[in-house]
């Protein structure tokens, strides 16, 4: 592999984490550890690739998932701020806002207006889990159930 691809493939790799963990606590640090690199070098190379900083990404991520969860589930605010990682209210609402332009309460209803009934919450608890429950996967995410 040449260094660019080196550079792809660990940068990859950090995104990937922050893709399938976006609700955990994740933190920059953590992430420049999975990519092998100082968090300084980690954050202007992932902001070189990718457009945006790891930080930016992961909000980003977590935004989305807020977006798809207020259009079709019935759940509370609240409670879809806490499934996609925010602890507080109050700075999901900000960041809801400072990404869509829009209050996550204000998307909802615009969202809402002509679509179909929402799925109940539960439906949605009964298949997510909280991250690590179970104890069936290893670091990389490989099942490891049958040894």
């Amino acid at each position: 592999m040449t260094g660019r691809a080196d550079a792809i493939g660990h940068l990859r790799r950090a995104k990937d984490r922050i893709d399938a963990r976006y609700a955990e606590q994740l933190d920059v640090d953590q992430l420049a550890r999975v990519a092998g690199w100082s968090r300084e070098h980690f954050i202007r190379t992932f902001a070189a690739a990718f457009g945006e900083t790891p930080g930016a990404y992961l909000a980003r991520r977590r935004i989305e998932r807020a977006q798809d969860l207020l259009r079709s589930v019935n759940l509370t605010v609240t409670e879809v701020c806490h499934l996609v990682g925010y602890s507080s209210l109050g700075t999901f609402s900000r960041r809801f806002t400072e990404i869509t332009g829009e209050s996550p309460t204000a998307y909802r209803a615009r969202t809402r207006e002509h679509a179909p009934p929402p799925v109940p919450g539960c439906y949605l608890m009964m298949w997510t889990r909280p991250a690590g429950f179970g104890g069936n996967r290893d670091e990389s995410g490989k099942d490891v159930t049958s040894g």
